[in-house]
């Protein structure tokens, strides 16, 4: 991967991941192979607590195993081609836990049905106990997230801005600059459980489910619900005091930045790819964070202290002249 504070090339990542990629290409063909005598056929390959209700023939476990790994191993190796992983920070710490996090996980997914399976004569006999699955989830995390720290390389080098836009102020003169940005399809999906919310609830009052089995839906869908309805539109404002982002409709709750904590600002063209996703995106260690709503015009900020924050946000370049002359103006420039 990489030693701190150096980033690998692209001839070396995409040599670990071809290597890599066959390993555990031969691993997930090569061990149900060598087992298949001690194997039935169908295997169990779903469980409703320890107990099997689901088989599949022991090609199609073979193919299914083989292609839960292929598919995104193959986006990952053509990633790394394109150079992908000299992107940013955040993007190689996202390809290197997605090359062996998962690589864990495929091989844990047949591991366990494997082992279930293993030297019974029919797949009802297959029982998979709780903690082997708790195992292979918990493996694959832990080493997805160490293999993107050790991965990430060096810190991302601060774009040069020399030519920030700017306004001039008269003595005295005060400006607002606001900018609203929403999702379409966040706040569609945020609608979507809400609806599904109102609908369960109703089921629930009028007796048609049970209290567990209703609560255990509510639960997510009003977290799914509040978190969408939350992160799908920010409303950003510029005045004398500096920046303030408010989440979701109404606003309330907001991320501020005071004017005497901001060095500069500018507009800046950024994609979901470029910061690995949307909605609140950031690497801890980097200090760059970006509230991504759509591709497309930010307003960036730098910190005085270092680091920056990125909002979406249309006709960016307005408020970040405004930011500056107020920035200016604190500074007595």
């Amino acid at each position: 991967m990489a030693a701190r504070g150096r980033t690998v090339t692209v001839t070396v990542t995409v040599t670990v991941a071809v290597v890599w990629g066959a390993l555990v290409t031969a691993l997930l063909t090569a061990v149900p192979l060598t087992l298949r005598d001690r194997l039935p056929d169908p295997l169990a390959t779903h469980w409703n607590g320890s107990a099997p209700d689901r088989a599949m023939s022991f090609a199609g476990n073979l193919a299914f195993g083989l292609a839960l790994w292929l598919v995104v191993w193959a986006f990952l190796l053509g990633a790394a081609l394109r150079g992908a992983t000299r992107h940013t920070r955040l993007w190689r710490a996202h390809w290197w836990a997605f090359l062996f996090g998962w690589a864990v996980l495929a091989l844990g997914v047949m591991g366990s049905t494997l082992y279930a399976n293993l030297d019974v004569a029919d797949w009802r006999q297959a029982a998979l106990p709780g903690w082997l699955i708790a195992v292979v989830v918990g493996a694959a995390v832990a080493v997805g997230v160490l293999a993107g720290y050790l991965g990430r390389g060096e810190p991302d080098r601060p774009r040069d801005h020399t030519e920030t836009p700017a306004m001039r102020l008269r003595p005295g003169q005060r400006a607002v600059w606001v900018g609203h940005v929403s999702n379409p399809w966040l706040v569609g999906a945020s609608t979507v459980a809400l609806v599904a919310t109102v609908a369960v609830g109703g089921l629930y009052a009028a007796g048609v489910l049970a209290g567990q089995l209703a609560w255990g839906i509510l639960i997510p869908l009003l977290v799914v619900t509040l978190l969408g309805f939350a992160t799908s539109s920010v409303g950003v404002r510029v005045d004398g005091g500096g920046l303030r982002v408010g989440f979701g409709p109404f606003g309330r709750l907001a991320y501020r930045i005071p004017i005497g904590r901001i060095e500069s600002a500018w507009a800046e063209e950024r994609l979901p790819t470029q910061v690995g996703g949307w909605g609140l995106r950031g690497l801890p260690g980097t200090g760059r964070m970006t509230v991504m709503l759509r591709g497309g015009d930010h307003l960036v900020i730098r910190r005085t202290g270092g680091g920056e924050f990125a909002v979406s946000a249309d006709d960016a370049e307005r408020g970040a002249a405004l930011l500056n002359a107020y920035v200016a103006e604190r500074s007595g420039s």
